[in-house]
């Protein structure tokens, strides 16, 4: 009962700030909520990749926010590793509630402009359901799967048009309720040569009907309003690979597809450098590819190639730099050299050389508070492992900048042993040393200090064979 008061005292202050002297204009909203089961003691609100704020939440773990010169369209709020969309309109004022222990199943906006929030959040659960289904049927031909998803789409253009005659809604609201269910469904279209089970996809390409990609000539690749949301972001990326698997397949020799092969992110790079002039939505797409290309790739030498054509067309002075670091990060950390001499913490706040913990066969894993699950999953996956392999060291080392308490607390709170657990002394620059990207990223050493991959990953198939190599040098 006194969480519904809470709530209901939150929402009453949101409501009755529409009635203070800041009515000046309409272009502005509230935003606030209450996270139950909190994983830390704020909320980022942004907009694109602009941070407006960092909300400390309060006594009851609710905060409220208030944004002037509002403009309209999606906003991102995120807690701990999740994160959700919210659409703004003047004049709204929205609250949510939400447990960090099911974060999007649990998560419900009350106030105005609540019902078309709740309704994008129903249908990215649905999608969510719909997507473990998709490679089920990816494994139909190719007319039998366009049914199943047109019978989807046409359930869901059914299912907006109800509530469009239940709700007052506006025509914004319906232009992106529109674009995402024909984006999901675009992308459906998009994935079916990756996820069908043909490995020679040059067959199943030309086993397509001629119209199965129509919808393409529609496309618009630069909408500056939905290059925020998530299901137009996986359209264009799946687009992408799409149109660069039918350019990789026509000019390859090689009739065997390799997702990370050079030639085929070369393509990929191309498409989006012909098709996408939006700054952001261009610079972020090469970004991700290149840096995914470089986090898989296990040939050094193809590594000039890719960057080179990336940065003839990426034009984000930061991510470029990202991608430069680490490369020549990981030339620094090619197999049988040593680790640079980064500086870690442990949680008596003793400093070591990161190359002085090993005197054994290591395995060395990072996390991060901005990654929760991962934190959770690697460390449940290093007690396997541990428990199998009692001659190898397990490393965990905080890859955040955050003082030692913080770290400790979290520790502390998920019930795991300080032993082997570390800080790093400088974040930013051993981030950069380690070559940190992404989160999975994993180091093995031999009993000699020596690099046997420091691009391994304890989740992969491979990784106990990668590991048994080490032990037995």
């Amino acid at each position: 009962m006194k969480l519904k008061i809470g709530l209901l005292s939150l929402f009453i202050t949101l409501l009755g700030c529409n009635n203070t002297s800041h009515e000046e204009g309409n272009n502005y909203a509230y935003f606030g909520g209450q996270v139950i089961n909190p994983k830390n003691n704020f909320v980022v609100i942004s907009k694109r990749e602009h941070v407006l704020d960092t909300l400390l939440l309060d006594g009851y773990n609710r905060f409220s926010y208030r944004i002037d010169s509002l403009e309209t369209g999606f906003y991102t709020f995120r807690h701990g590793d999740e994160f959700q969309l919210v659409l703004l309109e003047p004049k709204d004022s929205i609250m949510f509630r939400l447990n960090t222990l099911d974060f999007d199943e649990s998560l419900v906006f009350t106030g105005l402009g609540a019902k078309k929030n709740n309704y994008f959040v129903n249908e990215f659960l649905q999608n969510e359901i719909e997507e473990k289904k998709v490679f089920t049927h990816c494994q139909l031909d190719p007319k039998s799967y366009e049914d199943k998803i047109n019978e989807v789409r046409h359930k869901k253009y059914q299912d907006l048009s109800i509530f469009k005659e239940k709700n007052t809604t506006s025509d914004l609201f319906y232009t992106i309720a529109k674009a995402n269910i024909d984006y999901n469904y675009y992308f459906k279209k998009e994935i079916y040569p990756f996820v069908h089970y043909g490995s020679n996809k040059n067959d199943i390409l030309n086993s397509l009907p001629e119209d199965f990609y129509a919808f393409r000539k529609s496309i618009n690749y630069n909408d500056s309003f939905l290059k925020d949301h998530f299901t137009y972001q996986s359209f264009l990326r799946s687009n992408v690979s799409n149109l660069a698997l039918k350019a990789h397949m026509d000019h390859s020799e090689n009739k065997l597809f390799k997702r990370n092969s050079v030639c085929y992110t070369l393509d990929k790079l191309k498409f989006i450098d012909s098709l996408i002039d939006d700054p952001i939505l261009k610079n972020n797409m090469l970004f991700h590819y290149t840096i995914n290309f470089l986090t898989k790739n296990k040939d050094d030498k193809n590594y000039e190639t890719v960057i080179a054509s990336y940065l003839s067309k990426s034009n984000d002075i930061k991510n470029n730099k990202m991608v430069e670091n680490y490369a020549s990060a990981m030339n620094n950390l090619k197999k049988g050299g040593t680790l640079p001499d980064v500086m870690v913490k442990n949680y008596e706040n003793k400093e070591y050389s990161i190359n002085a913990m090993i005197h054994s066969p290591t395995v060395i894993c990072f996390w991060s508070h901005t990654a929760y699950n991962h934190f959770k999953e690697s460390h449940l996956k290093i007690k396997e492992l541990e428990s199998k392999y009692p001659e190898v060291t397990f490393v965990c080392i905080n890859i955040d900048d955050y003082d030692l308490h913080t770290t400790k607390t979290t520790l502390k709170r998920n019930h795991i042993s300080y032993e082997n657990e570390y800080v790093l002394k400088n974040p930013k620059s051993a981030r950069e040393l380690l070559a940190i990207y992404p989160m999975t990223k994993t180091i093995i050493l031999d009993k000699n200090k020596r690099i046997v991959n420091s691009n391994s990953n304890i989740f992969d198939r491979l990784f106990e064979e990668e590991l048994l190599g080490a032990i037995n040098r």
